[in-house]
């Protein structure tokens, strides 16, 4: 980059600035650092992925290939957005309350229709 002259207009871009006490300053940033995390936050309380759904129904007592197929069976159902391990439960509630063993019957093919409507209806 021969001949190039960065054009320093640094002094343009802080008039904004001129004036505000430190306090100002403070609080100016602390603004725009909520300004970037903020979407940050909103998707990662909206969003989930297939690896964090598995992780979650690892720690409920699953073995990764049971995880794994309960993931797959949620994506396939068009339910990833609501958790793998909230419609284990509410499967588990139709029951007598054993979480593998609902997890279980959901990898046979139980409890889908029932755990969706509820899903969708906004059960928790």
């Amino acid at each position: 980059m021969k001949g190039f002259q960065r054009e320093d207009d640094f002094l343009n871009r802080r008039k904004h600035l001129e004036g505000l006490s430190d306090e100002e300053l403070k609080k100016l940033f602390w603004d725009k650092i909520d300004q970037i995390v903020q979407p940050l936050l909103k998707m990662a309380k909206e969003n989930t992925s297939p690896s964090i759904e598995r992780s979650v129904l690892l720690r409920m007592g699953f073995s990764s290939i049971e995880a794994d197929g309960l993931v797959d069976q949620m994506i396939d159902q068009g339910l990833m957005g609501y958790g793998a391990g909230h419609a284990v439960y509410l499967a588990a509630k139709q029951t007598d309350g054993d979480i593998r063993q609902a997890g279980l019957d959901m990898l046979d093919g139980k409890y889908w229709d029932e755990v969706a409507e509820q899903l969708k209806g906004g059960v928790k």
